[in-house]
């Protein structure tokens, strides 16, 4: 896919317009490519034309990609989900299809680990759904949806609102971050049909008014951490993959002890090796670091880092786990840090990029 072995290509998603959230500007999907030895990056193409392309994934052997549309209003029908063809070569984007994502601002999607099988969450209706995959990459209308619902302690959680939907690393059961009623829903899936079965327990519960938001699977595939956000914390569950079962061992802050204003959690990102945990807070705008206890996979807070911007909405690390890439959602920029290897902490590289309201970043598997 990249041009050389040091070079991978990143694929970086923006909010297009404006929306109560954010002022977008984006011009759709841009295609980087990421010197994985200096850590810098190198426009390739912009592909545009794509509605709020605000989160991403790519199929396991990198031969398509998936965006949100991330449709927010009543008048549009609903959000969509569009599938692109990568070139080999280059890694640039050649649209393919779009296909309803069954409501309204879709803000997550993912792929089970065979690629047949698109998972969509919604946010404004809270909903999930299933997007079967053609062998041309293309996507097949849902296969199937699920609503979520109920209602949580804080005002903002007036109704569910799916906010991240991903398989287990076994690719038995499915679940789903709803920040609307504070419940990790738990499903199990039939991969011939598509669907989402009922589980019992049906889900996990956090405590009132937290919101949990993105969830992240340890390597090991045993531990389960969770960022909130409205409380600004990250659970820790112990992971029965053969039950579907979670139980939580450990809750922890994302922020200072003596930080009083205010801010939200967003995202989590886990070394490739396991070893090192992070979490991003919009309005403390920094990466909070954790250290992951290799059997227990407790955390322990190594410290923060200012993402040198403002609102980060989403980072990932690149695949060999040496640099970590903030999204700098209104700032307009994506920042490049190095990790040390030894207590996880993060340098900055001094690599900025200007890009519009970038929302996600995604590399192409290696």
């Amino acid at each position: 896919m990249a041009m050389d072995l040091n070079m991978q290509t990143l694929y970086i998603g923006t909010y297009t317009r404006p929306e109560g959230h954010v002022d977008g500007r984006g011009e759709g999907v841009y295609v980087y490519q990421f010197d994985s030895t200096t850590g810098h990056l190198s426009h390739q193409s912009t592909c545009p034309g794509v509605v709020n392309p605000s989160f991403l994934t790519v199929e396991p052997q990198g031969q398509y990609l998936y965006a949100v549309n991330e449709l927010t209003r009543e008048e549009e029908g609903s959000g969509t989900v569009s599938a692109f063809a990568i070139d080999p070569s280059t890694g640039n984007l050649a649209f393919l299809n779009k296909q309803s994502s069954g409501g309204l601002a879709p803000a997550y999607v993912s792929m089970d680990q065979s690629g047949r099988f698109v998972f969509v969450a919604n946010y404004i209706t809270g909903n999930v759904a299933v997007l079967p995959v053609q062998a041309n990459g293309e996507l097949l209308p849902a296969s199937d949806m699920h609503q979520h619902r109920g209602t949580g302690l804080d005002p903002r959680q007036g109704n569910p609102h799916a906010h991240c939907v991903l398989s287990d690393p076994a690719g038995r059961f499915i679940l789903s971050a709803d920040l609307g009623i504070d419940q990790i829903m738990i499903y199990r899936f039939d991969h011939q049909w598509g669907k989402l079965l009922l589980h019992d327990p049906p889900f996990a519960a956090l405590p009132p008014g937290g919101g949990p938001r993105h969830l992240i699977f340890h390597p090991n595939g045993q531990f389960l951490y969770v960022v909130t956000e409205y409380a600004s914390t990250i659970a820790l569950y112990d992971y029965d993959g053969q039950q579907g079962q979670l139980h939580q061992r450990q809750t922890v802050s994302t922020l200072p002890d003596d930080f009083t204003g205010f801010s939200t959690g967003a995202d989590i990102r886990i070394t490739p090796d396991g070893r090192f945990l992070y979490a991003s807070n919009r309005g403390h705008d920094s990466l909070a670091i954790f250290a992951v206890h290799e059997e227990s996979g407790q955390l322990t807070l190594v410290g923060y880092e200012s993402t040198q911007g403002k609102t980060p909405r989403n980072f990932t690390l690149d695949p060999a786990g040496q640099f970590l890439l903030v999204a700098n959602q209104d700032s307009d920029a994506v920042v490049v840090f190095h990790i040390d290897q030894e207590n996880g902490k993060l340098t900055p590289t001094g690599e900025s990029y200007s890009i519009p309201s970038p929302a996600c970043l995604q590399f192409a598997p290696t």
